[in-house]
């Protein structure tokens, strides 16, 4: 159900109860997310507006699960919120994939006006953080029409350095506001709102997004048509093609493989552990048809590292597998042929520290400028298919680790090695590199313990995304 404004306005009671109901809610991407009636969600705003009871408010969006999923304070932020309300299409679709229903489309475009109007005739007053220069203050002027005799305590853009943050937050609090509308995109205005909630003194504070741009008319909103049939995102990108694309033209599709890939983990968690012949026959089929499908894309890759760098286009790596045997690992070359000779002189800038038990540089300068490239697509693991093909590697397991890692393992982390070595993995999805080493190990022991076939579908769906944002890919 999509409620435009005016529908919302006629949801507003004469007078506000004077108890608020727990919201419900739904999880989603590990989130408490509201699932409840636009009426019922403004009764319980309003209410914890008349009881002064302090609110911290978020939407989620397609694009801000895309964003969490990588971004550990802003998911934090989110998750300590008093209400995290679903917003747009993707959200609605994400609730489907699990076979439930959403009762409203919560977003902020048709919430924050609605929620005006009650604050117009409660005497409420509304403080507008964000924005261009001038943006909040025509927003707050639209809103003014909107909502005859609604108070606005003040406006601000949203560009302030630390030094005037402090008398920025000395306004907002001494303008008496009760409600705080930050709009300052995401990640930026939740992370904001989470670390200065001691500070302000607003009763409900809300992160807005966009919204100014709309109320504003800097940005005219999508026609109802499109935003019924949930393609207001194509509106979006129409507006503004050259910041939106990447939301939008690569993030829908991560965003779908990542809900699909949420599911079949949760589905998986509750399944009993999978037969090991099951786990080879997925194996098997999906090397198979991965050689097959990316063949041309790795004769292509290996071509150009063999012209453009000297030496062979593929590496043979000895690697510890499962039960510590080692086996012989296949890759295409991203570094140059002296890369080893010159790790002793890098060791002070290892990524997971000085002694660290694996080695990562987020700049290796023995990396070649086709090895950047290979590395950030992951092109130069495609060889491993053949690992898989072979029974040395599964799809999904616990990275292959070098015997000079190995040899330096406490004793508690040779239970990694009690599966075979994946393709994929928990921390691959989760951060890759910038992911620290006890961190991955623990990822790796729950793996271990957890796996099943519905366990390894999930991961291979949610390595998708982590593919095309190629976050800790280096």
């Amino acid at each position: 159900m999509h409620l435009t404004y005016p529908e919302y306005s006629r949801l507003a009671p004469a007078q506000w109860s004077s108890r608020s109901v727990p919201l419900p809610s739904l999880t989603l991407f590990g989130l408490g997310v509201v699932n409840t009636t636009a009426r019922h969600a403004l009764d319980w705003i309003c209410d914890r507006i008349a009881a002064g009871q302090p609110t911290r408010v978020a939407f989620l969006n397609a694009h801000c699960a895309n964003q969490a999923a990588h971004d550990t304070s802003y998911r934090e932020a989110l998750a300590s919120t008093d209400a995290l309300l679903p917003d747009g299409a993707g959200i609605s679709l994400a609730v489907r994939i699990r076979r439930r229903r959403l009762a409203a489309n919560l977003n902020g475009t048709d919430l924050i006006p609605a929620l005006c109007q009650r604050l117009a005739t409660s005497g409420h007053s509304v403080f507008l953080l964000g924005g261009r220069p001038g943006v909040a203050r025509d927003a707050a002027t639209a809103l003014q029409r909107q909502c005859p005799g609604l108070a606005v305590a003040g406006t601000h853009d949203g560009f302030f350095t630390d030094i005037e943050e402090a008398e920025l937050v000395r306004e907002i609090n001494e303008s008496g506001a009760a409600v705080l509308l930050v709009a300052m995109g995401v990640p930026k205005q939740d992370t904001w709102l989470a670390r200065m909630a001691p500070r302000l003194h607003p009763t409900v504070s809300f992160g807005v997004g966009g919204l100014f741009d709309f109320l504003s008319g800097r940005i005219p909103r999508a026609p109802k048509l499109l935003r019924g049939l949930g393609l207001e995102w194509i509106w979006r990108l129409y507006q503004e093609p050259s910041r939106m694309w990447r939301r939008y033209v690569l993030g829908n599709p991560v965003f779908v493989a990542r809900a699909v890939g949420d599911v079949v983990l949760d589905i998986a968690n509750s399944m009993p552990r999978s037969d090991a012949l099951i786990k080879r026959a997925l194996d098997i089929a999906g090397a198979a048809a991965g050689l097959l499908a990316a063949g041309p894309v790795l004769l292509g890759a290996a071509a150009i590292v063999r012209l453009t760098s000297p030496g062979p286009a593929f590496l043979r790596q000895t690697r510890i597998g499962e039960d510590g045997i080692p086996f012989t690992m296949f890759k295409l070359r991203s570094m140059y042929l002296d890369a080893e000779a010159r790790r002793a002189a890098l060791v002070n800038e290892n990524t997971h520290g000085e002694e660290g038990l694996t080695f990562k540089l987020k700049r290796d300068p023995r990396i070649t400028p086709i090895g950047r490239l290979i590395r950030k697509s992951s092109i130069d693991e495609l060889p491993q298919l053949w690992n898989i093909l072979k029974g040395d590697m599964s799809l999904v397991g616990p990275r292959p680790q070098l015997p000079g890692e190995v040899a330096r393992y406490q004793p508690t982390h040779f239970r990694r090695l009690a599966g075979k070595p994946g393709l994929t993995c928990l921390w691959q999805i989760s951060g890759r590199a910038d992911i620290a080493f006890e961190q991955q190990f623990e990822m790796d022991i729950d793996y271990l313990q957890k796996r099943n076939v519905f366990v390894d579908l999930g991961i291979l769906l949610r390595t998708v995304p982590a593919v095309l944002t190629a976050r800790g890919a280096y």
